[in-house]
């Protein structure tokens, strides 16, 4: 009979659910890290919340004995050491769909709560004041609801926004003009949404291309007197910059769950008075507690069980004797895809996905999901291998797999070909030595790179003095070339390089090569 250690509070239900299932179950929500590290070898699963945090020492010592499984009862695995227990083969699972409803219902009560002051005018109210003048709110009838992401969070918003005859506007990479139909909001670009929207709303996971998202720039593009509320991540808003903006009256207030730093016991944002802040309750309902309860331990049972997958993080739908042989190939394929997801600012309408070669003979379903995952993770933090079909299905993108056995040039290639509603774009990879990946091909130019943590990709017409500028740049920077590839479809004309760096580049370098004569594009690229 499977174990599993309930470690942080979770609904009694999850108890009930793992009992029914036929498990034995302990429910221990005060261990010490030491304790817990001592324990670990003697369950199959174990599940946690946010609090209790299974680093790579717990899990090490757990898969020594018997830990098979963890499950994190909520979307985000912060406290779970994914690339350790990856290591010792232990699942990670959560539960990205649980608390969706809940997170939503709260950005709504924080837009009424700006909208009508209704914090500030209860303080004053109950120090018994009757500053009615004081407090004018704002009709949200007929105003603009930007949204920044418009996936399972964003979309209920929406739905609840438009219920309330507010018009909404949203922007996300990933959301097709058609779902944009069903959903009845307006799909726009970042700038047009800062330049219409009467309030503004983020839903979008935190990674390097969301991060800061809200800062100095993007205020200054908003209309005068914007409204702020952030549920999703601490990172999104700039709060130096909010700050600033707050208090010049470019935002006419803020209402925020999440901050940079948590627990926000101190904030340089406390006290402004057109400022709105919760704990971090985006999930913190009764009945979002026992959804992701019942979820994860449903979930686990399954896994523990019969061996089914459910919301892994870390592990793909494959037997075992296929994990070995297709390895190589999951991680070409998720880098193709991450590459490509990289590089997408606009609606994606169709992915096809082809297979030439020696690949077309395998088992290519899991390299689809893992190109798939890829693909989708930079806007959405919930994705892998086990739901990006579905993601990609809910969000109307066209999926299309095209295998020929015959080599071509290689005697296998996997090209990952991404059509959005203003370009289509294709990048080819293979495997050298039989498990190194490069890429070989991108937009139809030959170039032939390994992908690494910190990559800078630039396009530019080929000219003279071109490379020159942009080393000369980054030596100036002190940022150091590992290795620089170069390719081009022609002389003078398009030209592509993929430069692998040593660290992390800032984004005022970055604009600074952006800035350079002839650069058509700049952006930078990391990979796992």
């Amino acid at each position: 009979m499977p174990k599993v250690l309930i470690a942080d509070k979770l609904s009694p239900l999850a108890v009930e659910v793992f009992k029914q299932r036929g498990l034995e179950v302990d429910f221990e929500t005060s261990l010490s890290p030491e304790e817990l590290q001592a324990r670990a070898a003697d369950y199959d699963g174990i599940a946690v919340r946010s609090a209790t945090k299974l680093k790579a020492e717990v899990l090490k010592a757990g898969a020594a004995g018997k830990l098979k499984v963890t499950g994190r009862a909520g979307i985000g695995v912060d406290n779970i050491d994914v690339e350790a227990a990856t290591a010792e083969g232990v699942v990670v699972m959560n539960t990205p769909y649980g608390n969706a409803t809940t997170t939503a219902e709260h950005t709504v009560a924080l837009i009424f709560a700006l909208a009508r002051q209704i914090p500030a005018a209860d303080a004053s109210t109950q120090a018994g004041k009757w500053e009615k003048s004081r407090f004018m709110g704002m009709e949200l009838t007929g105003k603009t609801l930007g949204l920044i992401g418009c996936g399972n969070i964003g979309s209920i918003v929406a739905e609840r926004a438009l219920g309330l005859r507010m018009k909404v506007a949203a922007y996300d990479p990933f959301l097709s003009n058609d779902r944009a139909i069903d959903l009845g909001v307006e799909k726009v670009e970042l700038d047009e949404l800062l330049r219409r929207a009467d309030v503004i709303t983020l839903h979008v996971p935190m990674n390097d291309q969301t991060r800061g998202i809200i800062d100095a720039a993007a205020l200054a593009k908003c209309k005068k007197g914007v409204r702020i509320i952030n549920c999703a991540r601490g990172g999104l808003v700039v709060e130096a910059d909010l700050k600033a903006a707050l208090e010049s009256g470019q935002v006419a207030g803020a209402a925020l769950d999440v901050f940079e730093v948590e627990p926000a016991k101190e904030n340089g944002l406390f006290g402004l008075p057109n400022l709105v802040c919760t704990p971090h309750l985006g999930a913190s309902t009764t009945e979002a507690q026992e959804n992701v309860a019942v979820q994860i331990a449903e979930q686990m049972s399954d896994y523990l069980l019969s061996g089914a997958v459910t919301n892994a993080i870390n592990m793909p739908s494959l037997t075992a004797e296929d994990a070995k042989r297709l390895g190589p190939y999951m991680k070409l394929a998720e880098d193709l895809g991450s590459f490509a997801g990289q590089l997408t600012r606009t609606g994606l309408q169709a992915v096809s996905i082809e297979y030439e070669g020696h690949v077309a003979e395998l088992n290519t379903r899991p390299l689809t999901q893992a190109a798939l995952t890829g693909l989708l993770r930079p806007m959405l933090d919930s994705v892998n291998m086990v739901n990006a079909p579905v993601l990609a299905r809910q969000r109307d993108i066209e999926l299309r797999e095209v295998k020929d056995e015959t080599p071509g040039d290689y005697q296998t290639l996997i090209r990952l070909v991404v059509k959005t509603d203003r370009q289509e774009r294709a990048v080819s990879g293979t495997l050298f030595s039989g498990d190194k990946p490069r890429i070989v091909e991108i937009k139809g130019i030959q170039i032939e790179a390994q992908l690494s943590p910190h990559m800078l990709y630039t396009t530019n017409d080929d000219k003279p003095g071109v490379i020159g500028a942009l080393t000369g740049l980054l030596a100036q920077e002190g940022i150091n070339i590992a290795t620089f590839h170069l390719g081009r479809n022609a002389p003078g004309g398009d030209a592509i390089a993929l430069i692998e760096l040593d660290d992390a580049m800032s984004r005022e370098t970055l604009e600074k090569v952006r800035a350079l004569p002839l650069i058509t594009r700049a952006e930078l690229l990391q990979f796992r």
